[in-house]
């Protein structure tokens, strides 16, 4: 008879090598033909809802292995709260203005003339759509889950005319403001630029000191207590330390702390003997970068002393005053300090306190006006040699060094930019109390995290007032009508931007340009100009909580949840807040959680001079994407998240166990079906019971920690469940019993039941990440069930009640017999544990606590013979080991001597004892030609 025919092998469909970059493109197209989404919003109706808002990657080029990761971190989130029930409606978006765009299209086709605006705009908005179509599939292709017929353009005219409409809320509520402030100016985008857009980086820069020579020393010297060497000799003058030497002409006075002590000392240097004033604090670091030895204390006295004291432009016949600023610090140069208040923010500031006037000498093009003497036409980050000469001449310099230091940067162009004052819109922090409501709702938002509420905190604290106004063709204007005598807007101004919103949203931005102010204004068009600049791209994402969260009925304001990399905390996270605060006093979200950026396995940032770019699309081609996904569960975000091929590789590894698991599962429960065949929970044997409990525990960890976004946890523990748990000690004790009882019997069923339930457990705890493989499962599940694994909710286990106590010694005893029973083969040459049989000797209290397993301990030990026996009978040879308990026990292993069953290749004594089955065990025989044998335990 061919025993093996007896066997309840396992089979299954579910194939063992994944082929996912080949089979997820099938599952796609199942979700995009039975509508997923709309299924799953549909199933949802009526229930609480999840909103995580997506914040818009920008629509320009491939995307890169962050938006993977962010999107990626997006669906598993989603996912997850599809399984606790939630109606989870995902809208994804894309920002579509601003100028890399534009400099796309220029690349294509030209600067735009005169009148070939209209046709630029249309160009412009042309590239974008076929960059949203491109970015899209590749999202798609990730596998994320959302209404991606719908999703929101900051383009689409409708809301282009909402982004007009937040404007005027915050024109309604006083928060916007136009002057001639200082911004960071790129010269190679002629724009200014938002917080947002600026990055730093290490920059060479000239450091020179510079002599404001004292035209009535005097008045100085009245201000000061005198020390006793006298009044000395030389010109007077006070000495300045800067690092932006083109700054000089448009310098307005020198600052000093009030607070801080200040020396006029007398010194013999380069050009004879002078008195200069000196922060006393620097006086000493100052000289030796001089090189001067020696100098003397001629007066004293603090630096509120100095204030009003006049002094001469180092080369412009002019003389500035000296004032008082808090933020003049010792450390580096000389505790005094040039200011120039058309360039520098701070300057600004002390400079409106002090009525300074904002003179700004230099061009859009980064060039000094024409009018400005000596410099005329000059580049002002090039400048640096014409300035010195200036200086050199009228003997104002005093010395020059070159200083390496982190430096603002264009982060479209990686160039250096300037500080400029030109006459921008601004929305103010300070004026109407919008920086105090804004650190008001930090506070109410739960950050993830932890360290981002004070990251956020410090920006908005300190950052200045935000410059909304941008230079550009390819953006949404800000549609506003300003007297042109006064300045001021037209009284109507909030009724006037709904007409134009009302407009645009017919015919999108260009109706503005198009438009005729007497069409709204009528006789008084004459008297207003109508304001053609557009609105920073950053305002256009920032009101999609007006244009999305609001709008979109499905969603709401506010969302639970915005998740973007850490930076957004001075881009996406912080324009969001302020226009929300700015029209309706709130944040727009309840919580913010923030992810790390890529790096390789040395951790050294992306480039493709470096070769170290790991491109989602190859992975997704080559791997899958659910490698890539797990890759994004596997790592903390919450730091940098390092990949390359040898990482994705163990990741691979990973999932191959994962996916071999599930495959066990499946591949046992065949001819089983649930309706008819699973045990109720009081029926099961012992061991399923524990292992289901472990199952139940292990999921209510795994929902705590995607609850709390943490990822990494779902997969350690997804992962050790499969390698210890079941891998490694459950599915190798229970094949026996799968195998060789008969197909219906308690003993077989009992273990079905558990492994149905394991699978139905399993395929939920990975379906956020594994969202393909969890398909495939799914669909090779026994019994009825939903469409797809996201329809459903997590399986609720049976209450059980484990013998933990039990199984808890018995693992321990096999972490003790396993390295023996290593070592035994080795020494013997034997081939499996089979061969083998195990007599242990155990104290009381652990000989009483295995006592009921006895008779199937060897099933647990998966050997021949498992003698379980007093410690008293121990022999001499026996092992000696200690359970973590502090229970004792002691092992022998002998070779099995019996004959080997061939059905169960167990050596037993009862082979040959069945007249008509002599070749197999007594167990064997009963399974084939009895009634089956009885199992309580294993």
């Amino acid at each position: 008879m061919d025993y093996k025919q007896t066997l309840n092998l396992p089979g299954t469909e579910f194939p063992m090598k994944a082929n996912l970059a080949r089979r997820e493109p099938a599952v796609l197209a199942h979700w995009q033909q039975t509508r997923l989404y709309e299924q799953l919003r549909a199933a949802r109706a009526g229930r609480p809802r999840y909103v995580l808002h997506d914040g818009p990657p920008y629509a320009n080029g491939e995307i890169h292995i962050g938006h993977a990761v962010n999107k990626i971190l997006k669906d598993i989130i989603n996912k997850s709260r599809l399984l606790d029930g939630f109606d989870v409606p995902y809208v994804p978006g894309w920002d579509c203005h601003g100028l890399p765009i534009e400099l796309a299209v220029e690349k294509a086709q030209g600067k735009p003339g005169v009148d070939g605006a209209r046709d630029f705009r249309r160009a412009c908005r042309a590239y974008a759509e076929a960059q949203v179509a491109r970015q899209r599939e590749d999202f798609i292709r990730l596998g994320v889950l959302a209404d991606w017929e719908h999703p929101y353009l900051t383009m689409d005219p409708a809301y282009e005319a909402d982004i007009v409409r937040a404007l005027a809320q915050i024109v309604a509520n006083g928060h916007l403001q136009r002057g001639a402030k200082p911004v960071h100016w790129c010269v190679d985008c002629g724009s200014a630029l938002a917080e947002a857009e600026v990055e730093y980086a290490e920059h060479q820069s000239l450091a020179i000191d510079v002599r404001f020579s004292c035209p009535e020393p005097e008045v100085l010297f009245a201000r000061l207590q005198h020390a006793p060497e006298g009044k000395g000799d030389g010109p007077v003058s006070v000495v300045i330390w800067t690092t932006t030497p083109w700054t000089l002409p448009a310098n307005q006075a020198v600052a000093v702390h009030p607070e801080l002590d200040y020396v006029l000392i007398e010194v013999e240097g380069a050009q004879g003997r002078e008195r200069l004033v000196l922060a006393q604090a620097e006086v000493d670091a100052v000289l030796a970068r001089w090189g001067i030895e020696t100098h003397r204390v001629l007066a004293y006295g603090p630096g509120a002393a100095l204030e009003g004291v006049r002094l001469r432009h180092p080369f412009q016949a002019r003389e500035v005053p000296m004032i008082l600023a808090d933020f003049v610090t010792t450390g580096t140069g000389t505790g005094l300090v040039h200011i120039a208040p058309a360039h520098g923010p701070d300057d600004y500031a002390v400079g409106q306190r002090n009525a300074l006037p904002v003179d700004n000498p230099v061009g859009p093009d980064g060039r000094y006006f024409d009018d400005i003497p000596d410099l005329a036409g000059k580049p002002v980050l090039t400048a640096h040699d014409a300035v010195l000469d200036l200086l050199k001449t009228r003997g104002s310099l005093v010395h020059v060094e070159r200083l390496r230091h982190s430096y603002p940067h264009c982060w479209r162009h990686k160039t250096p930019v300037i500080f400029r004052a030109t006459p921008q819109w601004f929305i103010a922090m300070d004026a109407t109390g919008l920086r105090d409501t804004a650190l008001d709702e930090i506070a109410r938002v739960t950050w993830l995290p932890a360290w981002g509420e004070e990251r956020i905190r410090g920006m908005v604290a300190e950052r200045p007032d935000w410059c909304v106004s941008r230079q550009r063709l390819w953006g949404v204007p800000l549609a506003l009508f300003v007297h042109r005598r006064t300045g001021t807007l037209h009284a109507d101004t909030v009724a006037l931007m709904e007409q134009v919103a009302a407009r645009i949203e017919q015919a999108g931005v260009q109706a503005w340009f198009d438009l005729d102010p007497a069409e709204l204004l009528g006789a008084e068009a004459a008297d207003y100009e109508k304001v053609n600049d557009t609105l920073d791209v950053w305002f256009d994402s920032g009101v999609s909580s007006a244009a999305v969260l609001e709008r979109r009925e499905e969603l709401g304001f506010p969302a639970d949840l915005y998740l973007e990399g850490s930076d957004q905390h001075r881009g996406w996270f912080q324009s969001s807040l302020l226009t929300a605060v700015a029209r309706r006093g709130e944040a727009p979200y309840r919580a913010v959680l923030t992810h790390g950026f890529t790096v390789d396995e040395k951790g050294q940032k992306m480039s493709k001079s470096r070769g170290n770019v790991v491109a989602p699309q190859a992975v997704v081609d080559t791997l899958g994407a659910d490698v890539l996904r797990l890759w994004v569960a596997a790592t903390d975000y919450r730091a940098e998240m390092a990949v390359s091929q040898q990482i994705l590789s163990r990741i691979s590894d990973a999932y191959r166990r994962i996916r071999n698991t599930a495959r066990f599962l499946l591949a046992n429960l065949k001819g089983f079906d649930p309706a008819t065949d699973a045990l109720p929970a009081p029926e099961l044997l012992s061991l399923d019971r524990w292992i289901l409990h472990r199952a139940d525990v292990l999921q209510e960890r795994l929902r705590d920690a995607y609850t709390r976004f943490e990822f990494h946890r779902v997969y350690q523990d997804v992962h050790n469940f499969c390698s210890v748990d079941l891998g490694a000690f459950y599915l190798d004790v229970i094949k026996d019993r799968l195998y060789t009882t008969p197909a219906d019997s308690r003993a077989r069923r009992s273990a079905q039941s558990a492994l149905y339930h394991l699978a139905e457990a399993l395929v939920r705890w990975i379906a956020p990440v594994l969202s393909f493989t969890a398909e495939e499962i799914w669909r090779s599940l026994p019994g009825a069930r939903a469409e797809s694994v996201f329809l459903a909710e997590w399986h609720v286990l049976p209450e059980v009640a484990p013998d933990e106590a039990l199984w808890a010694r018995v693992l321990a005893v096999r972490e003790c017999v396993g390295p023996e029973l290593e070592r035994w083969r080795v020494a013997t040459g034997a081939g499996a544990n089979l061969e083998a049989e195990v007599s242990i000797y155990a104290g009381q209290e652990l000989f009483e606590a295995l006592q009921p397993l006895a008779g199937e301990l060897r099933f647990a030990l998966i050997t021949s013979e498992a003698h379980l026996a007093r410690e008293t009978a121990r022999p001499p040879e026996a092992v000696h080991a200690t359970l973590d308990g502090g229970d004792e026990l002691w092992i022998t292993i002998r070779p099995a001597e019996h004959a080997k069953c061939p059905r169960c290749w167990h050596r037993r004594a009862d082979v040959g004892s069945h007249p008509d089955h002599p070749e197999l065990c007594g167990r064997c025989a009963s399974n084939v030609a009895g009634p089956g044998e009885d199992r309580q335990w294993a």
